[in-house]
C-alpha cells in the first residue's frame, strides 16, 4: 500500500471548476504530509480536504435562489400527473390491441417504464416537501409530500426525519443516517461470518447478484430493518424500522407523525387492494406495482451513486464538520430524464447538500455559484451512471485511514490495495 507522508498542498493538480483531476500517484508515494488533510483515494490521487467555511457557501448563492414558488412547485406535480395519466390512458388501450405476444410484452415493459420515471418525479417533489423546498407553507409542504410519498410507499414523516439527519452528518461515520461504508474491521467481521462472501466476493457475478438485490430490495430492506444505516445492535432489525415509532432512529417527539406515515402505508396498500378487486390484478400491477418496483430501483440507483464513489471520503468524528460533510457527495449526469423527469436532483446534488431548502429549479444556478467557491472540492462525473453503478460497486467495498479521513478500498484488485486484511 502507498506510504502517506510529505507532500506540497500548494501544488496545482489540474482541477477546474467543472470535476475533480487530482494528481495521479502512481507506486509508492513519498512526501504526502501527515496530517488528517490529505489521504489517498481508491485510485492513488491525492485528496486534499476542504477548507472554506459554510458561511463561505451561503454567501455565494444568490438571495433569490432560496425564493420558493408554490404555483411553480405545483405545476410540476400537476405536470408528472398529467404525463402519467396520459401514458396510463393511451398504453392501457391501444397496447391490448396488438396481436404478437412479444410486441405486447415489450410495449407493456416500456410503458410501465415510462410510469416509472414519472413515479419518480413525484418522490422527489414529495422530497423537496420534506425539506421545505417545495413552498413557504409547512401545511402544504407535509400534505402534498404525505400522499405523494405514501402512494409509492414511502413513510413520509419518517423519511423526512431521517433523511433530515442524513443531512445534518453526511459523511461522518458514526452519525450518519444511510450509505455508510463499513469500516475494515467490520469488513472483516462480515467476511468471516459469511463463508458465500468469502469465496465469490472478488467474482463479477457476486456483484452482479448484490447489485440486483440493492436494486431491487435495498429501498424496503433499508425502511424496514434500517440496512446500511446505523447498527443501533442493542435493537432488533424490526426495532430500528422506519415503521416503528419507538425506533432509535427518531426522538420521542416523533411518534405520532410515525404512526401517521404508518397510516399512509396502510391507505395505499388498502387502495390497491380495492383497486385490484374493481378493476382487475392486472391493472394495478401493471400501473402501480411495476411503476413501484422502477421507483425502488431509481432511488437506489441515485442516492447510490450520489454517496459512493472511488474519489468520495468519509470523516472519524475528530475531523468532520458540516461543511466537509456537504462535500462529500457527487454531482452525476443523467441527460434529459435527469434534468426534465428526475427535476435535477441528480445534476444539482453537491448544492442540495449544502442548503436543502433551495428548490430544485433554483439549483443550477446556486450549484453555479458555490463551484467558485469549492473549487476542486466540487465533484462531477458525467460518465455513463450505468456505467458508474458498476465500477463504483466494484471499486467501493469498505473504508480505511488512520488519520480522520477514510476512503474507499476493495479486493478486487481495482486501485490501491488495501493495509493487510488479516487484521483484526
Amino acid at each position: 500500500m502507498a506510504t502517506l507522508q510529505t507532500f506540497s498542498s500548494g501544488a496545482d493538480n489540474g482541477s477546474t471548476a467543472e470535476g475533480l483531476k487530482p494528481t495521479k500517484l502512481g507506486g509508492n508515494v513519498a512526501g504526502l504530509k501527515s496530517t488528517p488533510k490529505q489521504a489517498l483515494d481508491t485510485h492513488g490521487n491525492v485528496f486534499n480536504v476542504p477548507d472554506y467555511t459554510i458561511k463561505d457557501i451561503l454567501n455565494a448563492i444568490p438571495k433569490h435562489c432560496y425564493e420558493r414558488r408554490l404555483l411553480q412547485s405545483l405545476s410540476y406535480v400537476f405536470r408528472d400527473i398529467l404525463a402519467m395519466t396520459i401514458i396510463g390512458n393511451i398504453g392501457y388501450r391501444l397496447i391490448p390491441l396488438v396481436e404478437n405476444v412479444y410486441a405486447r410484452f415489450v410495449l407493456w415493459s416500456v410503458y410501465s417504464y415510462l410510469l416509472g420515471l414519472f413515479g419518480f418525479g413525484l418522490w422527489i417533489l414529495a422530497h423537496e416537501c420534506g425539506h421545505g423546498a417545495f413552498s413557504d407553507y409547512t401545511w402544504v409542504n407535509d400534505t402534498i409530500g404525505w400522499v405523494l410519498h405514501s402512494y409509492l410507499l414511502v413513510p413520509y414523516f419518517s423519511w423526512k426525519f431521517s433523511h433530515s439527519k442524513h443531512h445534518k452528518a453526511t459523511g461522518h461515520l458514526t452519525r450518519d443516517m444511510v450509505f455508510i461504508p463499513y469500516t475494515k474491521k467490520e469488513y472483516l467481521e462480515v467476511k468471516q461470518k459469511s463463508k458465500i462472501s468469502e469465496v465469490a466476493e472478488e467474482t463479477p457475478i457476486y456483484t452482479f447478484f448484490v447489485l440486483l438485490f440493492q436494486q431491487l430490495g435495498g429501498l424496503h430492506l433499508y425502511l424496514t430493518t434500517n440496512a446500511t444505516g446505523q447498527p443501533h445492535k442493542d435493537h432488533s432489525a424490526l426495532g430500528r424500522s422506519h415503521f416503528n415509532p419507538k425506533s432509535p432512529i427518531f426522538d420521542a417527539k416523533d411518534y405520532w407523525f410515525i404512526v401517521l406515515s404508518d397510516i399512509g402505508m396502510v391507505s395505499t396498500f388498502t387502495v390497491v387492494y380495492l383497486w385490484a378487486k374493481y378493476f382487475s390484478v392486472w391493472s394495478a400491477f401493471i400501473n402501480w406495482f411495476i411503476p413501484f418496483l422502477w421507483v425502488n430501483h431509481w432511488l437506489v440507483f441515485v442516492t447510490f451513486l450520489q454517496h459512493t464513489d472511488p474519489t468520495m471520503p468519509h470523516y472519524d468524528a475528530e475531523e468532520w464538520t458540516f461543511a466537509k460533510g456537504a462535500a462529500a457527495t457527487i454531482d452525476r449526469n443523467f441527460g434529459f430524464v435527469g434534468q426534465h423527469i428526475f427535476h435535477d436532483i441528480i445534476e444539482t446534488h453537491v448544492l442540495h447538500h449544502y442548503v436543502s431548502r433551495i428548490p430544485f429549479y433554483n439549483a443550477r444556478e446556486a450549484t453555479d455559484a458555490i463551484k467558485k467557491v469549492m473549487k476542486d472540492h466540487y465533484r462531477y462525473d458525467g460518465e455513463n451512471m450505468w456505467k458508474s453503478l458498476w465500477k463504483v460497486m466494484r471499486s467501493c467495498q469498505f473504508v480505511e485511514g488512520d488519520n480522520g479521513v477514510r476512503m474507499f478500498r476493495n479486493v478486487n484488485g481495482i486501485g490501491i490495495k488495501p493495509s493487510d486484511l488479516t487484521e483484526n
